[in-house]
């Protein structure tokens, strides 16, 4: 039963999830819910009124400053209350630049630190350009503990208009040496403006500003159980000073707009509390490195090879940044949601993103950059939050062994994972390829070399027989990982010099996979080494591996090393004739996300294919016009792809509501595939009524989708409803769907985070 879950589901103790996300934002502590509340409904005057309402709310503005003050050693200097740290960096950089304007020249700087959230060095580049100053702006380099370099910052702080620095970074929690930071600076370049991001150090850190010579503090509430759209910035007695928005004059005219009273009241409560030591909600900070300590232990206890990329010793204990030597932040953050345990990778500000810049600037691997996962917790969470998460994240580990994702000592591998049919695993666009008989016979193809791991792990604990390891070309985006499979799994073949190469046994014309016959066929054109490798089965080429020949909607490109336009033409005109309709290609790249595709489909909607393949087309003619595509794909691209996208992809499938999917899959009698992995389905720990109402139900991760088209698992005449975490991803797998042409695809809008 290849697309049952067959293994116990995580059962915690609670449904409740465990919010381990504090630096992205946190939930407002109920007394201070109370106070704006009671600001919204009883102390609910303009501070600019004079009747008696009005100066109530004027008493709760200036109480909240004082408190302010009082909390970061703001004795001297102004308290302007914004509506977070995004308007307070604007306002410092903007009334910093104006003042410093005059006194620019052509080697003039702007230095920020290279791991400073992205909202300096974005603000910094925007109001350069706008105000015509047009100084460089540039980053701060910091060592492998996320440190400035103190070296760079002594030889170019003489010229600096501008410096931002930052006390705690957001994604690792690494503390900055402020005061070496001011003594380089003040010796020398005395007159620089300075800001330093506190955000991060409120509560976290003894903070003194009017004993320093910071210039310029912005702080957000909602980072520490205030609410969102509150913050202020500290500005130093004497410092340049320009409001950012004008208008009515309130704050004393440094920022006109009616003020934002309950949410200052808010934050002026959140002062109170980290104030009073005698009843305050917040954790001793010898609790708080208690359950830093918990949670690593948690981490590593259930994932073993873990990389935490932050020094505990210099960095604040409620952050935990860290990477799992084999899986991808994906992965562990679609585990962790299963389970209701809520983290991030790296910066929730830069979630789009494929890669943390911090990790980046720290000189980490690509794979810890790209696979980061941050775990936060609030200062105000409880010894039961902290051991609740700890036994939620212990609870996975059984789960994660059953999925061949960690190495485990389990006595029954029948019982893990199934990777019986065809798998596809994906890295950064690259596609590895594991295809596996009834009989567990298997072959690698184009296996990537972040991967091996995984897929050593898996053919040990399935007990596979791998009669290959195969390339399908020599890559020239990455290194290929096929030695390193091979040596790990004690493979070696006496090979001539192109099977060499690719990985081919010199000693056989096909590969016996249980009933299939696994073939290799030269198709270059992509490089002068392509093959492609044919599974058959009862006569009939079912899969085709063609590397980056044909990519999903897409041509491979014939303008790099080797690559012949022609050669191409001959490679797919002899695959059409191989092939048959319903044949699933299988490249080494998808770069759409597509997963899978018939040699039809890709005819059909590849009009260089097409035409090639129907005979409207000459070889000189697809020759010249894929040799065009190449390039413009080339220039217009920043990334170095191996193929183009060649049609536009269809987009007519229906998003529903839970109610609405669940009457649709009655009228039509529909299936329910939920596109989550296995270890997710295992992990879920919230139910969801679709789910449980559901009468036909199938579970498709996208990693096992091309098999699914394969073995006729699904047929594009049945009805289909797809599900998963977020709707994202069955969002894909839809479009993937309704491009192979089935009729009666819907997507479950939001997934089960919203049903």
């Amino acid at each position: 039963m290849p697309y049952q879950c067959r293994q116990q589901s995580f059962q915690p103790s609670a449904n409740a999830p465990v919010y381990l996300d504090a630096n992205a934002t946190t939930p407002v502590l109920p007394q201070i819910a109370a106070v704006v509340s009671h600001a919204m409904q009883v102390c609910f005057g303009n501070p600019s009124s004079a009747h008696i309402t009005g100066v109530q709310a004027k008493h709760t503005l200036e109480q909240a400053r004082q408190r302010a003050r009082q909390l970061v050693g703001a004795g001297e200097g102004e308290i302007l209350f914004t509506s977070g740290a995004t308007e307070g960096i604007q306002t410092a950089i903007v009334s910093a630049l104006i003042a410093a304007k005059p006194k620019s020249h052509a080697k003039s700087l702007l230095l920020y630190g290279a791991t400073e959230h992205k909202a300096v060095p974005n603000t910094l580049k925007h109001w350069n350009q706008v105000l015509g100053i047009n100084a460089e702006v540039k980053a701060i380099p910091v060592d492998e503990q996320g440190l400035l370099d103190f070296a760079f910052l002594a030889a170019h702080c003489k010229d600096a208009l501008m410096v931002c620095t930052m006390a705690v970074n957001n994604e690792t929690g690494v503390i900055q040496d402020l005061a070496k930071v001011e003594k380089l600076l003040r010796a020398e370049n005395p007159d620089c403006a300075w800001m330093v991001d506190c955000v991060q150090a409120l509560g976290k850190q003894s903070l003194k500003l009017s004993e320093s010579t910071i210039d310029y503090a912005p702080f957000s509430g909602h980072k520490l159980y205030a609410p969102k759209g509150i913050g202020m910035l500290y500005i130093r007695h004497g410092a340049p000073y320009t409001p950012f928005i004008a208008g009515g004059g309130q704050e004393g005219g440094m920022r006109s707009g009616t003020e934002n009273l309950p949410g200052i009241a808010g934050f002026s409560e959140l002062c109170r509390l980290l104030l009073d030591k005698t009843d305050s909600p917040f954790q001793a900070v010898e609790t708080l490195y208690e359950y830093r300590e918990q949670l690593r232990d948690a981490i590593v206890d259930t994932f073993g090879q873990v990389t935490f990329h932050h020094d505990f010793a210099r960095s604040v204990p409620t952050t935990l940044n860290f990477s799992v030597d084999n899986l991808t932040s994906k992965e562990v953050i679609d585990l962790f949601d299963a389970a209701g345990i809520r983290v991030s990778g790296g910066s929730a500000c830069s979630s789009g993103s494929n890669r943390s810049f911090v990790l980046d600037a720290m000189g980490r691997s690509n794979w810890q950059s790209e696979n980061a996962i941050r775990m936060s917790f609030g200062p105000a969470d409880s010894p039961a939050q902290i051991a609740t998460a700890c036994a939620r994240i212990k609870a996975l580990k059984p789960i994660l062994a059953q999925n061949c994702l960690i190495v485990s000592d389990s006595q029954y591998p029948e019982k893990e994972a199934c990777a019986i049919g065809l798998t596809q695993f994906r890295h950064q666009g690259a596609c590895s390829w594991l295809y596996v008989s009834e009989n567990r016979d298997a072959v690698v193809i184009d296996p990537i070399v972040e991967l091996v791991p995984r897929i050593e792990r898996l053919i040990h604990k399935q007990q596979l027989q791998v009669k290959a390891v195969l390339d399908t070309h020599q890559h020239q985006d990455r290194v290929s990982g096929r030695a390193i499979l091979c040596a790990a799994l004690q493979l070696e073949h006496d090979v001539p010099h192109f099977a060499a190469m690719l990985g081919w046994p010199v000693s056989e014309d096909e590969l016996q996979l249980g009933d299939a016959h696994l073939q290799v066929c030269k198709t270059p054109g992509h490089s002068a080494e392509s093959v492609s490798y044919l599974l058959k089965q009862q006569g009939q080429v079912q899969i085709c591996f063609c590397g980056d020949l044909v990519l999903p909607h897409g041509l491979g490109s014939t303008i790099k090393d080797s690559g012949d336009a022609y050669a191409m033409a001959s490679s797919l005109l002899q695959l059409n004739h191989l092939l048959r309709d319903g044949t699933v290609m299988c490249s080494a790249h998808d770069y759409q996300q597509c997963f899978a595709i018939t040699w039809k489909i890709q005819k059909d909607q590849l009009p260089l294919l097409g035409a090639l393949c129907e005979g409207s087309l000459s070889v000189e003619e697809f020759a010249s016009q894929n040799a065009d595509a190449s390039v413009i794909e080339a220039h217009q691209n920043e990334l170095d792809l191996c193929g183009f996208l060649d049609c536009a992809l269809a987009a007519n499938y229906d998003e529903l509501s839970n109610d609405q999917a669940l009457a649709w899959l009655n009228q039509h009698n529909a299936t329910l595939i939920d596109t989550r992995e296995a270890y997710e389905h295992c992990a879920q720990c919230t139910p969801c009524e679709i789910l449980s109402q559901a009468k036909s139900q199938l579970n498709i991760p996208l990693s096992r989708m091309a098999d699914a088209i394969n073995r006729g698992i699904i047929q594009p005449q049945g009805a289909y409803l797809l599900l998963c975490r977020t709707g994202n991803r069955s969002r894909q797998a839809a479009l993937t769907l309704k491009n192979l042409g089935f009729t009666q695809v819907c997507n479950l809008k939001g997934g089960v985070a919203l049903n």
